[in-house]
């Protein structure tokens, strides 16, 4: 049954036209067209676009599979981007503390930070995302740089004064995977590094822009979450041991670092005071050292030689026997010893410091003061066996570049380094030659040579107990010693590193092995030429990298030994043990004070 339609039809109006011309009635399907278009010129016909076959229909609302696919792919972003963010402010900058309850904690900085871009207008927002996505980039950075200092130097990352050990570190590596390597390693640890800042700064737009455009959503959010973070932090709930629900971690490393820059600026300035204020300073070469006169000196530090080769179960039932055994092989040779500890100024490297310490007297802890000694007139162990007569001489094969600076401080005698030593037998990993090559050169060069009138100090710095400890020389008769060309046709003992630093037993028992070796390396050197004229002091410079557990004391052993019972007699005071094993309850020192002790114990 037809029915009128609830409105009025009209008919359609045309403009004058010639008389007699038909006027075309309306069709229902145009009527309805009009119905549609409300508002157009009545009696225009309305042409509906004609169908393209695979053209999409209407989804009159409907999800389409691309649209769900494009909302899926945007909300997985936005979780990542949020997981992103979270890492930067939670994770922590040391790897013994890492776990994953602290990656679920509340940080107040992130509810700081969401506040701030949710009362914004659109423009500062975007600025502010950025701003914050540059700091909390740098910031994870900066976390990555503690755990690799962490792991291997025991301290966090100094932003003023441990940037050399970058130098070092590149020195390292290039000399265990070569120069190509090295470079292909540095170029890809800039990339992700650069990476890391970009997807920072683009995870905290994206959500600011998700944040804004939710925002009662993401305000009540934050409310909540501001709630709990309060109530954990008042009533000091943790998620786990150590793990406050309510973290503000971020802030304090960042606070933390801004201390220790402002605390590393003013240090520079009393250093000159400090080094000044020193009592053998003016004293005249007649009063220094009598208790040694005619006495060849030799300081010898031992690479990574820490009280944990003598502590630790894996390593020092080995290192104690060679130990033990050398003071039996050294009494029966009239030759007597005294052990103890000192504390090192650094810790898993930057050997450097430690030795500058010992001679300086001073606490020689970073670059800068390192630095800064350098550049300073200070009066060092060296220094003060020259004024009183004394050739003194430096024996460094790790050194394979010119050392202008040290070598004008130290001033030495002579100077022998990887280039001018004389060695012609391959080099072990990172040690340019073996210890005994070392030892064998100053004795056939220096101290055959030395007389009464004017004996020999030299500072011999032994590498061959340098990371990464494989492969390792062996030694042989101190006459077959030569050039160094008798280590080339034998296999160097122990594998090749990149094959035990994948593994960490392997790695403490190649640093165990070592160790020993250059142990043997000194007993049977004292052996052999320690006669009424040698007394050799030696010791260890820090504990070694990897192998000693965080939070470990910065202990290292330190003997003197010599055959002149009065050289012995001098230093009965110090309460050191017998022998060349000190044991756990041996007198621990600082290291800066040794070279004071030992000025007063021989002064006269």
């Amino acid at each position: 049954m037809n029915h009128a339609p609830p409105w009025p039809v009209y008919p359609v109006t045309t403009a004058a036209r010639p008389h007699g011309t038909a006027v075309t009635p309306v069709h229902h399907d145009v009527r309805l067209a009009m119905v549609g278009n409300i508002g157009l010129p009545l009696g225009r016909r309305v042409r509906r676009p004609t169908p393209v076959p695979g053209a999409a229909l209407p989804d009159f609302g409907l999800p389409r599979p691309g649209r769900r696919r494009h909302v899926v792919a945007s909300r997985v972003l936005t979780g990542l981007a949020a997981l992103l963010v979270l890492f930067g402010l939670l994770a922590p900058d040391d790897l013994s503390s890492f776990s994953a309850a602290a990656l679920v904690r509340v940080p107040v900085e992130g509810l700081v930070i969401a506040a701030v871009l949710l009362v914004l207008p659109p423009r500062a927002r975007r600025v502010a995302a950025v701003a914050a996505g540059l700091g909390l980039g740098l910031l994870t950075l900066l976390k990555a740089l503690d755990t690799g200092f962490y792991a291997t130097l025991e301290k966090p990352f100094d932003p003023i004064y441990d940037w050399s050990f970058f130098g070092a570190g590149v020195e390292f590596l290039a000399g265990q995977v070569g120069e190509a390597a090295t470079v292909a390693a540095l170029v890809g640890a800039g990339l992700l590094a650069v990476a890391v800042v970009v997807l920072m700064v683009l995870a905290m737009l994206r959500l600011s822009r998700v944040a804004a455009g939710r925002r009662t959503g993401a305000t009540r959010v934050v409310a909540v979450l501001a709630v709990v973070w309060i109530v954990a932090s008042v009533f000091g709930v943790e998620i786990a041991p150590g793990q406050p629900v309510a973290a503000q971690s971020a802030a304090a490393l960042a606070y933390g670092d801004l201390r220790q820059v402002g605390a590393d600026l003013r240090d520079q300035r009393p250093f000159g005071e400090v080094a000044a204020a020193d009592a053998f300073r003016a004293t005249p070469g007649a009063q220094l050292l009598n208790g040694l006169r005619g006495k060849n000196v030799v300081l010898t530090f031992v690479e990574s030689y820490g009280r944990i080769a003598l502590d630790d179960p894996a390593i020092a039932p080995k290192v104690g026997a060679t130990l033990d055994a050398g003071t039996a092989e050294l009494r029966a040779a009239g030759i007597g010893a005294k052990s103890a500890f000192l504390s090192s100024s650094t810790f898993g490297g930057g050997s450097w410091l430690a030795h500058s310490t010992v001679q300086s007297g001073m606490w020689i802890d970073n670059q800068q003061r390192y630095n800064d000694l350098l550049g300073s007139d200070r009066l060092t162990l060296g220094g003060a066996f020259q004024r009183a007569g004394w050739r003194t001489v430096w024996d460094v094969p790790a050194h394979t570049k010119d050392w202008p600076e040290g070598q004008k401080f130290y001033h030495p005698d002579a100077y022998y380094d990887a280039r001018s030593i004389g060695y012609h037998g391959p080099g072990f990993a990172y040690a340019t030659m073996p210890d005994q090559f070392s030892l064998s050169m100053l004795q056939r060069k220096e101290l055959a040579t030395a007389s009464p009138q004017r004996p020999v100090m030299a500072e011999v710095d032994l590498v061959s107990s340098h990371a990464p400890w494989s492969p390792r020389p062996w030694l042989v008769g101190w006459d077959q010693v030569g050039d160094g060309s008798v280590f080339a046709p034998q296999p160097a003992a122990g594998e090749a590193p990149e094959s035990v630093w994948k593994d960490p037993a392997k790695i403490r028992d190649a640093y165990r092995d070592a160790t020993d070796y250059s142990l043997q390396t000194v007993i049977s050197f004292a052996k052999n030429y320690g006669g009424d004229d040698l007394v050799l002091v030696f010791l260890g410079d820090h504990q070694p990298p990897v192998v000693t557990p965080q939070g470990a004391v910065h202990d290292v052993p330190i003997t003197i030994v010599a055959k002149d019972p009065k050289v012995l007699d001098r230093i009965a005071g110090w309460g050191w043990q017998d022998g060349l094993h000190p044991a756990a309850g041996a007198p621990v020192w600082k290291m800066d004070s040794f070279r004071d002790r030992f000025l007063t114990a021989f002064a006269r």
